[in-house]
């Protein structure tokens, strides 16, 4: 079938989008389904229609009905001196965004933190989730049924990981019970991988046979309690995905001459507003901004973009003591990978390689490294605003004023 004969077919709908393929290859199909959109839409889709990745290794895991790419601006701040576990040195961090002043702020961040000597980074947690949700006859049923998970662990442990070679599950808590509804908390370890797909596979698997022994119905296999890409105080107390502390101590003549303010003054602005003015309005995360460094390193690396909302949960510190800054965040939530999903995209992969964690054996070293680099924004949005220099700092980067 000749190109026009398709884009024919499309506009009459006797071709659906993701039907090009029968007719010809993947990257003639990404071609005509783009050129369909420009005709009908009446766009000229210059840019996107430019990339250099493998868009037929792309369309058999990453996306569907491509039309070709879409481009960010990447910057690169750094280096950090990560003092992990895991990381140990200096790195330079990718940063893929389209807000003007964050790259810089970021690298300020992380000159301040190298000349004091390294950030210390730990994690403290590394779990994924699934929670289905199970209906029940009866309250009296639901405390049957959890009763009965509790007791049979071991038989629901070996289902699950029937499914993978990675995945362990390692509890099963909390089992939340809503009238006749149960909500028990799969909690697995998943390797390098980010594991959503695994522990889905996996729960699931566990379900045939606590719905087979119990009689209980399985309504949905996500049940939100687990809770995925969604902001919940569950995951800010329990943790999801890598849970990440960051600490840095720093003297106060680095604080005023790269930060231009003081460490009590920092102090006071992370009560202000971090502590109280989130506690007022109910916010879940008392940070600053944590969410614009997960979300540009997300962005670079090929990572669910959609758990950039878990990312932004956090809690940032900020003491005086003996005249310093003590200076520390806490990421409970951050779901990442080095293999799997979208780092195996060709741009992802390059991001993770700046950094020395792309494949299996580095996700650990990655994690740390991102909370360095969350701890380096934090840190420098922190005294921009102690200093009042935040809207300068926009003015002169972000409007190239």
């Amino acid at each position: 079938m000749i190109k026009e004969e398709i884009i024919k077919g499309l506009k009459e709908g006797k071709i659906k989008l993701h039907e090009i393929e029968k007719y010809t290859s993947i990257e003639e199909a990404v071609e005509l389904r783009r050129l369909f959109i420009e005709r009908i839409t009446g766009t000229k889709l210059k840019h996107i229609s430019n990339y250099s990745i493998n868009m037929e290794e792309a369309q058999k895991r990453n996306i569907e009905n491509p039309i070709g790419t879409i481009q960010i601006p990447l910057g690169i701040a750094g280096p950090i001196k990560i003092r992990g576990e895991h990381a140990k040195g200096k790195f330079y961090i990718p940063l893929a965004t389209s807000e003007g002043a964050l790259v810089a702020s970021v690298n300020r961040g992380c000159s301040a933190i190298t000349k004091a000597g390294g950030a210390t980074v730990r994690i403290t947690e590394d779990k994924m989730t699934r929670a289905p949700v199970i209906r029940t006859e009866s309250i009296q049923e639901a405390l049957k049924v959890r009763e009965w998970i509790q007791e049979n662990f071991e038989r629901l442990k070996e289902a699950a990981e029937s499914t993978t070679r990675h995945g362990k599950l390692i509890k099963i808590d909390p089992i939340l019970i809503v009238g006749p509804y149960l909500y028990p908390r799969f909690v697995f370890t998943t390797g390098d991988s980010m594991g959503m797909n695994m522990v889905t596979i996996a729960t699931e698997e566990a379900m045939k046979l606590l719905t087979k022994e119990t009689g209980a119905h399985l309504i949905a296999l996500s049940g939100n309690a687990c809770v995925d890409k969604k902001p919940a105080a569950l995951n800010l107390i329990e943790g999801r995905g890598k849970s990440l502390t960051a600490e840095v101590k720093i003297p106060a003549k680095i604080v005023e001459r790269i930060l231009k303010t003081t460490p009590k003054a920092i102090q006071e602005v992370n009560l202000a507003k971090n502590f109280a003015g989130s506690a007022i309005s109910g916010s879940m995360g008392f940070n600053a901004h944590y969410a614009n460094i997960i979300g540009a390193i997300f962005l670079a690396t090929g990572q669910d973009e959609a758990h950039i909302t878990e990312g932004s949960l956090g809690i940032t510190t900020a003491e005086e003591i003996n005249g310093d800054l003590y200076f520390s965040v806490t990421l409970p939530d951050v779901p990442l990978a080095t293999v799997g999903g979208g780092t195996r995209l060709e741009t992802a992969t390059e991001c993770l390689e700046i950094m020395g964690v792309r494949g299996s054996g580095k996700v650990h070293k990655f994690a740390e490294i991102v909370a360095g680099a969350v701890l380096a924004g934090e840190l420098s949005l922190m005294g921009a605003l102690a200093a009042g220099h935040l809207a300068r700092a926009h003015m002169r980067l972000g409007r190239g004023s």
